[in-house]
């Protein structure tokens, strides 16, 4: 082995564990926003798949054009907005359902007891898209940023 390789082999990368969410971990803006519209993408991709339509067929089908159907295969997801996309899953034949929930973490010693909810709760919202011709079920979770 050459001694510039050695010298490759002895240069350590740090490894950090991921969030669950890769924007939010390179520290993108608008972290949830992307992950939210990739896992919404991530169903709708699957269902034209397993349907095995072709993007012609696909686009008539959610009333948008082929080059559209080609940028959300491909998850080039800038022209699309997450109402859209829930928009095509409805009409792909999937029921959404979207749960937001107040979820308090458990309270430090130093904090005053109080009967409103601590600073810390967060929203939590859950989306669920279910097919509705199938049991198979697609859950997206995320959790927002704490309000201001």
């Amino acid at each position: 082995m050459s001694k510039e390789a050695k010298r490759r082999n002895n240069h350590k990368i740090p490894i950090f564990k991921s969030s669950g969410n890769v924007f939010a971990d390179l520290r993108l803006p608008n972290a949830q926003e992307k992950h939210t519209k990739v896992r919404l993408a991530v169903a709708i991709n699957h269902i034209l798949a397993e349907r095995r339509l072709s993007q012609s067929r696909a686009a008539r089908h959610l009333r948008i054009n082929q080059p559209k159907i080609s940028a959300l295969s491909r998850y080039r997801l800038d022209g699309f907005s997450v109402e859209r996309l829930m928009h095509f899953l409805a009409r792909l034949g999937c029921d959404i359902e979207i749960v937001i929930r107040l979820h308090a973490k458990p309270r430090s010693k130093k904090s005053p007891a109080s009967s409103s909810p601590p600073p810390s709760c967060r929203k939590k919202i859950s989306v669920a898209l279910r097919q509705a011709s199938e049991e198979r079920e697609w859950r997206g979770r995320w959790e927002l940023p704490p309000p201001a």
